[in-house]
């Protein structure tokens, strides 16, 4: 998760350019660049020995990369989504999540931003769903008995995620509300996802701060910033799960932009009928971004606008 999610010091994320390279007007060739500030090239902090297309191979994460736990994974997959595609957990189903520690053969450990995730999704889901996709009857009767044992087990910033104003696990427990973080970075993290957590959105101003703080997950000189992984992966679950506005998807693309220079584009395997841009409130078509990272492995990529 922070090797995803962070680029090495010298990497530099900003906007992108998509120049027009070929005079016929019915096709246009674009490609992006990411450069390191040194001029070498590297595709988003991996060395070419630990990238591949994921297209073709399941093997392209840096192999120094801890797997995820599966059987969390796929819960992710269910609770971690919209308002209407979420599918609830059974009564079984929950208890195999919450007894989960990585002990079984073959079975990957549980990382704090699998935990941070997870228990966003449920929280999210407890305080702003609807009925449908809300906690199902087997998920309220599991996390009613591990209540309790939850309390006692997990750390005081998973707690706060799972339970941030104290009246999802019924126990009075005061860890998630007295909450505040360890730091100014954390503090205003914290102070974010209370916020997300109950289902609400931020400002403009709001998440460009939150994001410059806390996704330089390693500093200049080799050592952590200290941010919580569960806090972190809790804040991009949650602003997913909520539908971030035009304003928050606006914060996210522009976080970097004071960083160097623009990136330059320049490589002629992108090709587009139309607008690559279309009328929705995103403004911003996911599947070119796509497109334009399967450039970077060398994969052309046919986009309809």
């Amino acid at each position: 998760m922070r090797a995803l999610l962070t680029p090495e010091p010298t990497l530099c994320f900003s906007s992108i350019q998509i120049n027009s390279r070929n005079p016929n007007p019915s096709r246009t060739w674009t490609s992006l660049h990411f450069l390191n500030m040194d001029g070498r090239h590297r595709l988003l902090g991996l060395k070419e020995s630990d990238t591949r297309n994921p297209s073709l191979s399941s093997t392209y994460r840096n192999s120094k990369l801890l797997k995820p736990n599966q059987t969390v994974l796929e819960a992710q997959a269910r609770v971690c989504t919209g308002p209407t595609q979420t599918r609830p957990l059974s009564e079984e189903q929950t208890f195999k999540i919450l007894t989960v520690r990585g002990e079984l053969k073959d079975e990957e450990q549980v990382s704090k931003a699998q935990l941070g995730a997870f228990f966003a999704g449920m929280t999210i889901r407890a305080n702003a769903f609807p009925e449908a996709t809300q906690w199902s009857e087997g998920e309220r009767c599991a996390m009613k008995k591990f209540c309790p044992l939850l309390v006692r087990a997990l750390p005081p910033d998973v707690i706060f995620i799972a339970d941030p104003e104290g009246s999802i696990m019924g126990l009075g427990s005061a860890v998630g509300p007295q909450f505040v973080g360890n730091g100014t970075s954390e503090m205003r993290l914290v102070g974010a996802l209370r916020e997300i957590l109950a289902g609400g959105h931020l400002g403009y101003e709001e998440i460009q701060g939150v994001l410059k703080d806390v996704l330089t997950l390693k500093l200049e000189d080799g050592k952590s910033n200290g941010i919580s992984e569960s806090l972190l992966s809790a804040f991009l679950i949650g602003q997913r799960m909520n539908r971030e506005t035009d304003r928050e998807l606006k914060a996210y693309c522009l976080a970097f932009d004071e960083l160097g220079p623009a990136p330059v584009a320049d490589v002629r395997s992108l090709t587009h009928y139309g607008e690559p841009y279309d009328g929705n409130t995103r403004y911003f078509r996911s599947t070119l971004f796509v497109a334009a990272v399967r450039s970077c492995y060398g994969e052309s990529s046919l986009l309809h606008g």
